[in-house]
């Protein structure tokens, strides 16, 4: 789960979806009425990467699963979740910083994080019995390599988001934000992505495509509001993609 944008745009600057849908997800974490702000954000989200490797392993034992693809499975999605313990340690993002209440703890859980441990659930259940489109041995390497590169594109651009911004405040043009301007969301969605087809099984790709368009895209859309301030902001848009460069 990557960013969440404060905006420093007027809000007429952003799209009508994406202010409306960024309203209903902070009022359901961020803004919950109810309680306490006992919680930051971050430790919701890195309780879920922490726990999906033992949760994990957990059900391997449980469901005797020994195929290549469920341990395979378990070292991308597992490891995935130590890279990103050790970025929220060496570079965290202060937008999760905010602290919530337990109900929007929950709301955060369920809405979004324990859907991604449904997915390896699926596949080391025998729920989702895969038939892949490619050798399965070619499918494995197809998946590993798209989880490696996306993990090393989202660290490497939030490492250089980090550090910049420490240093100086502006529109971050060179580096990883060089031909695309989301390249965290990018390395984040290949990610997911690789956990989907894994499975290949229709369920995790709602899960990413209700993910994807419900907090990515409004993240996006506000992200590039707040930019929009900026005097360099029209020729960077204008030679740089969102997501793929020479496609999206």
């Amino acid at each position: 789960m990557t960013e969440h944008v404060q905006s420093g745009a007027p809000s007429t600057d952003i799209p009508f979806w994406a202010r409306n849908l960024r309203a209903v997800t902070d009022f359901c974490s961020f803004k919950f009425p109810l309680g306490a702000k006992a919680f930051k954000a971050a430790w919701v989200i890195n309780l879920q990467k922490a726990g999906a490797f033992p949760f994990y392993l957990c059900l391997l034992f449980h469901y005797h699963n020994s195929t290549s693809a469920a341990w395979i499975y378990v070292a991308m999605q597992g490891g995935y979740g130590i890279v990103w313990l050790i970025k929220a340690s060496a570079f965290p993002d202060p937008s999760w910083e905010p602290r919530v209440p337990l109900v929007g703890a929950i709301n955060m859980f369920v809405a979004v994080l324990g859907w991604y441990l449904v997915m390896g659930w699926l596949l080391i259940s025998a729920n989702a019995t895969p038939a892949y489109p490619l050798q399965e041995q070619a499918w494995f390497c197809l998946c590993v390599t798209l989880c490696l590169l996306g993990s090393v594109i989202m660290i490497a651009a939030d490492a250089q988001k980090y550090f910049t911004l420490r240093v100086q405040r502006g529109l971050i043009v060179d580096g990883m934000f060089r031909h695309i301007r989301h390249p965290n969301y990018t390395g984040e969605m290949m990610i997911y992505m690789s956990f989907a087809l894994m499975i290949w099984q229709w369920l995790p790709f709602v899960i990413l495509a209700w993910v994807w368009l419900c907090f990515f895209a409004p993240n996006m859309a506000i992200k590039e509001a707040s930019m929009s301030r900026y005097p360099e902001w029209a020729a960077y848009r204008a030679r740089t993609w969102w997501l793929v460069p020479g496609l999206f």
